[in-house]
């Protein structure tokens, strides 16, 4: 197990906080956390395998009720579900994309934009989200650092008296964490 680590913590001149968190991701105490999903919403590997090992099948079953109801979700798309046994109220399930597969930091700022979008009708304060695409789906780290940070960044920046005041970019490696830190040292400043 991972102790929670916040490595780095930016404040938008609203207020808002961006954070780059060491941790388990089904640890975070927050409104609501961001699965990196496929387009068919199973949760058998990697994050989302975790999530509904620890957060119980229920989020599997909303998941495929999902996918019956709107058929497989392209990269872009988000859902959302209850975040069943985890801490978190709810989980937004964000496809993001391949690598490979043609316009992928579009796409990945789509996920990304579209995670924040639900966030905020539901009006969730706190989001915690992974490195979206950069595992299996094989997006570059550091490429992946560089989009999410500065969708993030752009969405909150419009959005001053909007409920997110938190946005977390939680992974539990250490490669990972420090790549996102060192991308927000750099856009940020440190």
């Amino acid at each position: 197990m991972v102790a929670r680590n916040v490595v780095f913590e930016h404040r938008l001149p609203a207020g808002q906080c961006i954070c780059i968190v060491q941790g388990d991701l089904t640890e975070e105490s927050v409104d609501a956390i961001v699965n990196a999903a496929n387009e068919h919403l199973a949760h058998g590997g990697g994050v989302a395998g975790a999530i509904v090992r620890r957060g119980g099948r229920e989020i599997q079953q909303q998941s495929d009720e999902w996918v019956a109801k709107h058929g497989p979700a392209p990269a872009g798309t988000v859902a959302i579900t209850a975040g069943g046994a985890l801490p978190c109220r709810f989980i937004i399930h964000a496809v993001g994309p391949v690598w490979g597969s043609g316009d992928e930091e579009n796409k990945l700022a789509g996920a990304v934009r579209g995670a924040l979008e639900m966030a905020e009708r539901h009006e969730l304060a706190s989001i915690s989200m992974p490195a979206i695409s950069s595992g299996i789906f094989g997006f570059p780290k550091k490429l992946c650092a560089s989009v999410m940070l500065r969708t993030v960044s752009d969405y909150l920046a419009t959005r001053a008296g909007g409920p997110i005041w938190t946005v977390n970019l939680c992974n539990i490696d250490s490669v990972t964490v420090n790549i996102f830190k060192e991308e927000a040292q750099r856009r940020f400043g440190v």
